[in-house]
């Protein structure tokens, strides 16, 4: 069996999704972690403040680190990582593997698929219902679906 995607609205404006509040507040972040049955760590803390202080967005372990590098928080690129998969572990982030070793989170962790800038590596999201499909595979025996991702790569046109 085989899937046929149909996609709609694909010329319609791109949307980047609905914006979440930004958190800003560190009770609310500590509570957030508490609640997720991760422990406030002064590090967990530090980087949730750089994932949720401006709402939803994209981001690689190395942007991350980079972002945290120039706040003046002295932690490593693993420890980036590690917090990153902890807290995609408990829900708090999603995990987008885009292509070989390349991997994105997202703190808008409910289902949806995204645009990916093959240039900029850039990823933001598809509106919301754009993406049909009329039909799934059949799960191998003892399996079910419970996700489909897809990712819509992008490049510049070529001139004609």
């Amino acid at each position: 069996m085989t899937h046929h995607p149909m996609i709609t609205n694909f010329r319609a404006p791109i949307q980047l999704g609905k914006k979440a509040a930004p958190i800003k507040d560190e009770h609310e972040l500590k509570a957030k972690l508490r609640a997720a049955g991760l422990r406030p760590t002064s590090q967990r803390i530090s980087l949730s403040k750089l994932l949720y202080g401006n709402g939803d967005r994209h981001v690689s372990a190395e942007a991350l680190h980079a972002e945290a590098r120039e706040a003046g928080l002295q932690m490593s690129l693993s420890t980036v990582y590690n917090t990153l998969n902890q807290f995609a572990d408990v829900g708090l982030l999603r995990e987008i593997a885009v292509q070989g070793p390349r991997t994105y989170f997202h703190t808008r962790t409910a289902p949806h698929h995204h645009f990916m800038d093959e240039v900029s590596k850039r990823m933001f999201d598809v509106v919301d219902g754009s993406i049909e499909f009329a039909k799934l595979p059949a799960p191998p025996e003892g399996m079910e679906i419970v996700g489909c991702d897809v990712i819509i790569r992008l490049r510049p046109k070529r001139k004609a």
